[in-house]
Order: C-alpha cells, then structure tokens, then sequence
C-alpha cells in the first residue's frame, strides 16, 4: 500500500500533458494559507521546487496572495504608495511613464515570472525607438521603484531592473555643456530687468541661485524686510491642470538667507507697489492677482535676454551661473552649498561650478604672477638678509617672518647648494685637484661664519618681537 503524505508534505502527480505539478499549503501575504501549485518537466524538478517553497514557509516568508500582472501591481501603486507617500509633481511623472511606456511594453507580463532578458529588451527597444538616454533612464527607474516596493512586500525575490545596462552614449554624442553667463553678461541682464516689475525674482535668481519653482512660490511671511532675513520653505510647481504649492523636498532646500542691500531694496520698492496682500500670501503674482504660470515667468525672462542682447540660457542654468560666480570670487564651497541648498558640497562643486576659458585664463595668470613674485623675492633675499645684518629698523620689524622662514629654510636645506646633508663636505667630488679642495674648504668655512652671524641676527629679532 502507498505511504500517504503527512500533513505539510505537499504532494506531486503527473497531469494528462506529461507535465509534473506539485501542490503544498503555505502562508500567503494577507495572512491565511493558501495552495499554492508549481510546475517542471520532471517530478525531480517539482519536489526541488516544492521543497523551496516549504523552507521559505518555515522561514516565516509568506508568498503572494495572488499573481500579478505588473500593469495591474503598477495601477495598486501609483494609487496606494506614490500619491500618499510622494510630491504631487513625483506622482505625475511616475503615472506618466507608467502609463505611456511600462504598461503598454511590460504590462502583461506577471510579476513573478519577469526577468532580466525582459526588462533588458525591452530598455534595448526604447533606445532604439529614439527615446533619449535620460528618458529610457527615467522609464528603468520607475520600473526599479516599483519592483522594490514589491520586494518589500514580498511579492518578488528581487529587483530585475537593478540589474539591466543602459545603453551607452555613442560615441562623439556628448550632453550639451552648461555655459552659465559671465560677470558681464549678468551685468547688462539687470540693467535691462531694474525696470520690469519682476525686477526682484530675478535678483533672487542671480543673488541666490533660487529655483524657479522657489521664486514663484515665496510669500511675504517668508521675508523679514527688518531683519534682512528670507525663509524658503514652499514652492509653485504645474501639477496636470493645476498650480500647486507644496513644501520643498529636502531639509536642505528648506534654507534661511540673509538679505542683501540691494535685494532688500527690490523687495521694498516692489511692497510698496504692491495691492493689498492676497490670500496666498504670494510676493510675486500676476496683475490680476493670480499665482504666475512658471512657463509665463521663463518667456518673460527669454524677453529681457533678447533685449539685453546676452544669450538665452535655460532658466534653470542660472543657478549655475550664480554658483560659477562664488567660485569666481573664491567662496568656500560648503558656504556655496548652503545658499544653493544643495544635499552635499560635491553636487555644488561638480554639477554646479563651471570653469569657463575666463577662470581657466584667470586661474593661470594668478599662478604665472605668484611664480614671478616667488623668483623675485628669492633673487631678493639677500639683500633683505643684509638689511636686517645693517640694523635696518623701519624694515625689520615688518619684515621678521620673512627673515625667520627665509633663516630656517637656508640651514635645513645644508647651504646654498647641493643636496640636504648633515656634512656639506659631501657635495664635493673626491676627484677635485688640491686648488679645488682649499677653495672649498674656505668657502665652507666663510659659509660657516656667515650662517653664526645669521643665527644671531635670527636670535635678536626673535627676542625683539616678544
């Protein structure tokens, strides 16, 4: 008679098609046990099957209530995960990738059968679509966002979009290089825009390096006129239909600034023009009172490039050429950062800080004339160090420092020439005549007297700056 199972065991049969199928009960994500079936080719393959998913089931690792399709986990997503959790500017990029790309591409394909080959082909075909490369990387990142919630609710065992390649630029193609405006052209942008009534939003974009969304969202109790003092804590984004103010996104977006003499200026004229305060709070509105449209803001500002006659730049690069101008005049990065409201001093530095041919220029002609200044004082120094010997007064005590350092840098070194070594005696060739050697020797020994005196001279002004 045939041994029955034990409860838990599971069991395996051979279906009409040749086909081997197992069955066994195990804990499901909504927290009953459900059968769940697997399937091979041979019973050897079941069982192996079978036997993984019992050892998961011992392990307290529960298994999908049910078998997605990812179009469908993609729609429970989007609804129950982003739209709570996400910036509704997040949720609208994600809906819309889902909807325009994943879904008609991958959508079908159950959530626990898809692989890498997938996923990978897939990404292959959007390239070859001609869909840039940050979008196919935007199209990947969804997908990986996605994926990884549904490892964290165990629906899957592992994130397959982690592990696809993008595609490689090709060669020669290159992303188009930020060149933010120079001193001047910032210059001739403003003496332009004094007159415009956003005068002051553009200010804070070329002061402060604001983002658009920053400017445009910015409200009177934000702004100290007393204090010189300005909060970012809110932006205006364009969500679908509608002009929304949300709060920014990271806690080093939201700054405090202070205010400088001319922006403060700015914003007092533009209060004092201002009608009386409306309910948004909003510095910067339309003339009827509305919130601007940020692709209105861009055009005016495109407007006032053109009659200023400077390039037209994004809008958003003006934040580079705020950042490039505190490199410029040699601002710490860390402070950079601050004003930027960047997460790290490393974003500030490499995305945001562009050596221009006009800081390349600037940078080498600095180093030309600090190694001309170096020649000249080293050609110099005796004649500093005789000073200094003669009593020179009025020099010397203005002039200690450099006699200490250039004192100390003559004894470490063993002398006027050769390598350091303890017995100057050394540096001379054993190979040198009798002439040569009593010429040397008292070339040592005039050095030797030299360098006392010289000690005594060092001693004194020491002495003498206490």
């Amino acid at each position: 008679m045939a041994r029955r199972n034990a409860n838990g065991e599971g069991t395996i049969y051979r279906r009409k098609d040749g086909r081997y199928e197992g069955a066994v009960y195990v804990l499901t994500t909504s927290g009953i046990h459900k059968r769940v079936r697997v399937y091979g080719a041979t019973r050897a393959e079941v069982s192996r099957k079978l036997t993984e998913a019992k050892a998961r089931d011992d392990q307290g690792i529960p298994v999908a209530d049910r078998n997605w399709k990812l179009g469908e986990y993609l729609d429970y997503w989007l609804e129950e995960v982003v739209r709570p959790g996400k910036k509704p500017k997040t949720y609208e990029q994600y809906e819309l990738v889902a909807r325009r790309n994943l879904k008609p591409g991958l959508g079908h394909k159950y959530l626990s059968k898809l692989t890498v080959r997938d996923v990978q082909t897939y990404i292959n075909q959007q390239s070859v679509q001609g869909y840039s490369a940050r979008r196919v990387e935007m199209i990947r990142n969804t997908l990986s966002s996605a994926l990884t919630r549904a490892m964290k609710e165990e629906l899957v065992n592992r994130n397959v979009a982690r592990l696809v390649d993008l595609k490689a630029p090709e060669t020669g193609v290159e992303a188009a290089e930020v060149a933010p405006w120079s001193f001047d052209e910032v210059q001739r942008f403003l003496v332009v825009a004094r007159t415009h009534r956003l005068y002051p939003a553009f200010l804070l974009a070329l002061f402060y390096g604001m983002r658009r969304g920053e400017i445009l969202g910015l409200a009177w109790k934000d702004i100290n006129l007393t204090d010189s003092t300005l909060s970012l804590r809110r932006q205006l984004q364009r969500v679908g239909r509608e002009l929304l103010l949300t709060s920014l996104k990271t806690k080093t977006s939201r700054r405090n600034l202070p205010l400088v003499e001319d922006m403060t200026k700015a914003l007092e004229e533009l209060r004092a023009l201002e009608s009386p305060v409306s309910d948004d709070d909003l510095v910067f509105r339309t003339n009827v009172g509305t919130p601007i449209e940020p692709r209105n803001f861009v055009r005016t500002f495109q407007q006032l490039c053109d009659k200023a006659g400077v390039r037209i730049i994004k809008f958003h690069h003006l934040r580079h050429s705020q950042a490039t101008m505190l490199e410029h005049l040699q601002v710490p990065v860390k402070t950079a950062q601050a004003i930027l409201g960047h997460s790290s001093p490393a974003v500030t530095q490499q995305i945001y800080q562009h050596g221009g041919m006009n800081l390349k220029r600037d940078a080498l002609e600095l180093l030309q004339a600090r190694l001309r200044e170096t020649k000249t004082a080293q050609a110099d120094t005796p004649g500093r160090l005789v000073d200094a010997i003669d009593g020179n007064g009025s020099r010397q005590v203005s002039r200690q420092s450099h006699i200490w350092n250039d004192l100390l840098a003559w004894i470490i070194s063993g002398g006027p020439g050769g390598a350091r070594t303890l017995d100057t005696l050394l540096k001379r060739s054993n190979h040198c005549n009798i002439e040569q050697r009593v010429t040397g020797v008292d070339a040592i020994l005039k050095d030797s007297r030299r360098r006392w005196l010289l000690g005594a001279v060092a001693v004194s002004v020491a002495v003498n700056s206490r």
